[in-house]
């Protein structure tokens, strides 16, 4: 039956993929967005193709969810809400921390008060939390014992040594990682996700309010921003590409990811907010799948059919993960859901649909010197 529902956040990249597959499968949908221009645009009621997506599928509201009165009216006879609305980079939040805090936590903290202080419709909420509240995540040691290390020592990065080690220097051997895994986040955003998902967990189940956290994987596909500089590795590379400019490649190139294609993610989303077995559920939405830096270069550039000059330079971010890849398995039997596209039909597809995209600007530059001047890139 059609649901009322709001997203936060529900402008951006996620959100907006997820109104238009409910706008078609017949729900009633809300978009609740503050529209920054880091993510839209100087001018995103006229030019952000992120917005553009939503208008015509969805009531669009342009507010906060730090601002309670905006939050108040946005979740007014709303069945469903899907907190996507996050600040988002790893390496901007070790800098910004105010405002990630404010908006990842205090504007969870703010729904949760409400729904916990007045009248409400509201029956089910998914928050999106991520795979930074990992860390490093799960390894295993040579002799099959499986350990959550700390971060990486910055002095052994600086000298060229990118493992993750044990007590005895050996290297450690990446696993997936399941969601009974240690959480030790290395990063402000991964800090801020994972208070994010336990405050909608703890107080959700305290007033009777279903609730699911989905810890997403990276995410990518047709439709991401190609103008935010801090986040989405394979926007930043295919703006280098597509301008003709040099890739430069932290670390050794070897360090992995478990990307996740965009429409697997609406999908879990969907069956998050629908599913009785999902209620109570923190999942990740990942493919299970590892990708290296240096593969997704030389996959870009193969689908793209040019190639720039990369190199691997060595210089790595503080508080860097060097592997990410998720255990599914809870995925698949709490939602009866696999991820079905594989990184190479999916970098097809996100390239066909960038090439029709206006080449961004060089504000990746900006955001590594930033990043230099506070010394949080080596």
């Amino acid at each position: 039956m059609p649901e009322r529902v709001l997203i936060t956040g529900g402008a951006g990249f996620i959100g907006g993929r997820l109104a238009v597959r409910l706008h078609r499968e017949g729900h009633d949908v809300r978009v609740l967005d503050n529209l920054i221009p880091q993510v839209h645009g100087p001018d995103p009621e006229r030019n952000s193709p992120l917005l553009g997506t939503v208008r015509g599928v969805a009531e669009v509201r342009r507010g906060s969810v730090t601002s309670l009165t905006d939050l108040r009216s946005a979740i007014s006879d709303i069945d469903i809400v899907v907190h996507l609305a996050a600040e988002t980079g790893t390496g901007q939040s070790m800098y910004e921390i105010d405002r990630y805090v404010e908006t990842n936590v205090g504007g969870t903290a703010k729904l949760m008060d409400l729904l916990t202080n007045e009248s409400h419709e509201v029956r089910r909420v998914v928050v999106a939390s991520s795979r930074a509240v990992y860390g490093e995540g799960a390894y295993r040691s040579r002799t099959g014992r499986v350990v959550y290390p700390p971060h990486r020592d910055e002095h052994s990065m600086a000298a060229g040594v990118f493992d993750v080690l044990d007590e005895n220097d050996e290297v450690l051997v990446s696993i997936p990682t399941a969601e009974d895994a240690l959480l030790q986040p290395s990063s402000v955003y991964g800090i801020t996700k994972q208070v994010q998902e336990s405050l909608v967990m703890t107080v959700a189940a305290s007033i009777g309010v279903d609730a699911v956290a989905l810890r997403y994987q990276n995410v990518y596909g047709p439709g991401q921003s190609l103008q935010n500089p801090y986040t989405g590795i394979l926007s930043i590379f295919s703006t280098l590409i597509r301008r003709a400019e040099a890739i430069d490649i932290f670390e050794d190139g070897e360090e992995s990811r478990d990307f996740v294609y965009i429409d697997d993610v609406v999908e879990a989303t969907l069956r998050a907010m629908s599913r009785p077995e999902a209620v109570g559920q923190i999942l990740n939405v990942g493919s299970g799948v590892a990708t290296t830096v240096n593969e997704v270069v030389e996959t870009l550039m193969r689908h793209f059919g040019e190639t720039v000059p990369s190199r691997v330079t060595g210089r790595f971010r503080v508080g860097d993960i060097r592997h990410n890849v998720a255990d599914t398995a809870r995925l698949s039997a709490a939602l009866d859901f696999t991820p079905a596209v594989s990184f190479d039909e999916g970098v097809r597809q996100f390239v066909d649909w960038a090439r029709t995209e206006p080449v961004s600007s060089a504000a990746y530059q900006r955001s590594l010197e930033e990043m230099t001047a506070r010394s949080l890139l080596k």
